[in-house]
Parts: C-alpha cells; sequence; structure tokens
C-alpha cells in the first residue's frame, strides 16, 4: 500500500510539474491516433451507408465480415501489418516499419471494423423517409447523404468515440508496429508497459491517469451532446 501511495503521489507530481518525457509521450500517442480515426470516418461512413441503403450480392457477407472483425485482438493486426511492411513484406520497399505512419496505419484498420457496425447500426434504426425526403425536395445524392448523417448524429459521434477509445489504449500492434522507439513512437499503452516492467510504477500510474481522464472526457462529451447538458452525480 505505501508503494501505491508513493508512486501515485510520484505520478501526479510527473503531471503537474510538466515533465517533458511524461507529456511528449501523451503527443505522440493523441497525434497518431487522432489522424488515424480522421482518416477512418470517411471512408467508414461510406460504407456503412452503402450497407445499411444499398442491395448488391454479398451485402450480407460483409456485414459479417465487419462485425467478424469488431473482435480481432490488436496483435492480429499488428502482426499482419508487421509482415507486410517488413523488408520481406510486399511494401518493404516503403520502409514504414517502425514509425508513427506504421502505427497509424494499425490504428486506422482497428478503427474501421468500430466506425462501420456502429454507423450501420445507426442507419439501419433510422427512417428511410429522410433520405427519399431530400431527394424529393431536389437535393442530390451527396446533400441527401448528409441530410442522412445529421438525422443519426448522435450515433455517429458515439461510433467515433468507441472507435478513438479503441485504438488510443491499444498497445499490441503500436508495440510491434512502432517498436517502443523513444521520442518517436513511444505513445501512452506502449510506455505504460515498458516502465511498469522496469518498476517505475509512478510514470505507468501517471500516463494511466491521462487515459482515464480522456475516457471520462470523452463520456462527458457525449453525454452532453445528447442533450443531457451534464453529468448527474
Amino acid at each position: 500500500m505505501d508503494v501505491l501511495i508513493a508512486s501515485t503521489a510520484e505520478a501526479f507530481r510527473l503531471l503537474f510539474s510538466g515533465n517533458s518525457e511524461i507529456w511528449e509521450i501523451v503527443g505522440i500517442s493523441f497525434r497518431v491516433s487522432t489522424l488515424a480515426i480522421l482518416a477512418a470516418v470517411p471512408p467508414a461512413l461510406i460504407i456503412a451507408f452503402c450497407l445499411a441503403y444499398g442491395h448488391f450480392i454479398g451485402r450480407r457477407f460483409l456485414i459479417s465480415l465487419f462485425n467478424t472483425f469488431l473482435s480481432i485482438p490488436a496483435v492480429v493486426i499488428g502482426l499482419t501489418l508487421f509482415i507486410i511492411l517488413s523488408r520481406q513484406g510486399p511494401l518493404g520497399d516503403f520502409k514504414l516499419l517502425f514509425t508513427q505512419t506504421a502505427m497509424g496505419l494499425g490504428q486506422f484498420l482497428l478503427c474501421m471494423p468500430v466506425l462501420v457496425c456502429m454507423a450501420h447500426v445507426s442507419l439501419q434504426a433510422t427512417d428511410r423517409a429522410a433520405w427519399e425526403t431530400a431527394r424529393t425536395l431536389g437535393a442530390n445524392r451527396v446533400q441527401a447523404f448528409f441530410t442522412v448523417l445529421y438525422e443519426i448524429r448522435f450515433g455517429l459521434l458515439a461510433a467515433l468515440l468507441a472507435g478513438y477509445g479503441r485504438i488510443i489504449s491499444e498497445v499490441g500492434a503500436s508495440m510491434m508496429l512502432g517498436g517502443n522507439i523513444a521520442h518517436y513512437t513511444r505513445n501512452i499503452p506502449t510506455a505504460i508497459a515498458l516502465e511498469t516492467s522496469k518498476g517505475a510504477f509512478a510514470e505507468g500510474i501517471a500516463l494511466g491517469m491521462v487515459l482515464l481522464f480522456l475516457a471520462f472526457l470523452l463520456n462527458a462529451l457525449l453525454q452532453y451532446v445528447q442533450g443531457k447538458g451534464s453529468i448527474d452525480p
């Protein structure tokens, strides 16, 4: 218990003293994850819309496939991309392995199923009249598409937050694809794993506090946007 109290106190000191190493790790984690999910949102919404409103051969298979991908472990994504991006792999010439780009690509693939499946469920639950009415009033397909998205905006926000939470806290793919290189690919989860293995519990607790605060902030934002306006005590 004494170790836990001392480590927690030291963690607070590291956070509020502006420790450059800690905040550099936080910055890398947020930058890579934010770019990954921003890149994933447009294709995910288009795919979800096609699955919900389209009629084509293989539609049900694709829905089942994306639902299956929801449970795929991060290390499997990491291993697959590691093989593809390694020197012997088909994309080895691009030398992307152990870079932030490789980490972002892994996180992109991890959040895509979350975004597609949750957006698809929201689209399935909404009334098709929104699309039909927009088209009747003269809106083109793109305008009608955004009209439907506005109708399910709360569901889309929930999907976005769930996807972001999925990738910013994963460790397997980031460790394999980024290599946990100091000042370059070391993000919050990989740093926690490293510091804990070294017995540096204060640093691990400090970074864990950042993740907990982020989770609280994301949920508070969702509750506010959904119209509650405040968090119940």
